[in-house]
């Protein structure tokens, strides 16, 4: 018997900070535009139609997805109804559970969503399945070194101020991780690189409102007690 794989996102509270973040993404989705600006590049060097396609990621930017790099009929999935923004047809449901027909798709984008996953490798095996024999899975996912300079700038803080250390900002997987994965999840000859982008902010209170407009605030299953002003005013000064 398989064990269920380790709880380390809040799932519901993903879904929270999604919808949340959906009346003002607009502001805030230069990331995720950049991600899909790389994706539809490689798409138009794959050379071949994908009649029937599922994006799942932010729903305003489906419109992305045109038949000048191959795209037919787009579905757009979301956990949160909010983070659709209006896109037809347009459904909601978990990227761990994908409520898809077998077999029914040419092609699945998956834009900055599967970092939250619980079961990764589960979510990559349902993707899989409701693809084409000769379907596409192409997925833009944060890498291992994001955010890495600030949370060397929390742990020194808290550190310093508390003695100790807690879990605060989730773990991002490596490159090689995502290999192993697509091949356990049963994909053919996956292919994974790196595109490193590094944004400098002159305040570092700058880079904590945008990962609250991007929704991207703290979602571990396991909650800490919230950092002290000290903790954050020191943090804040390390990273800067």
């Amino acid at each position: 018997m398989e064990k269920s794989p380790p709880q380390i996102f809040n799932r519901p509270l993903v879904r929270r900070r999604r919808a949340r973040s959906a009346a003002n993404f607009s502001d805030f989705d230069f990331l995720h535009r950049r991600a899909m600006e790389d994706i539809i590049d490689r798409l138009e060097t794959v050379k071949r139609d994908f009649p029937h396609a599922l994006f799942d990621g932010a729903g305003e930017l489906t419109a992305m997805l045109t038949p000048a790099c191959g795209v037919g009929s787009v579905y757009s999935m979301d956990s949160a109804a909010a983070r659709l923004n209006g896109a037809s047809p347009g459904f909601v449901a978990d990227s761990e559970h994908m409520p898809l027909r077998p077999q029914s798709l040419d092609l699945i984008v998956s834009l900055l969503t599967l970092h939250t996953a619980n079961d990764f490798i589960g979510a990559l095996a349902q993707a899989r399945a409701a693809l084409k024999p000769d379907g596409l899975f192409i997925a833009a996912v944060f890498g291992g070194d994001t955010l890495q300079n600030l949370r060397g700038a929390l742990y020194t803080a808290e550190t310093e101020i508390t003695g100790g250390v807690a879990a605060r900002i989730a773990p991002f997987a490596a490159i090689q991780d995502f290999g192993r994965a697509l091949t356990r999840a049963g994909f053919a000859l996956p292919v994974t690189d790196v595109d490193k982008v590094s944004i400098t902010y002159r305040d570092p209170a700058r880079l904590l409102s945008d990962l609250r407009g991007m929704g991207e605030t703290t979602v571990l299953a396991r909650q800490q007690q919230p950092l002290s002003r000290a903790v954050v005013k020191r943090m804040l000064e390390i990273f800067a």
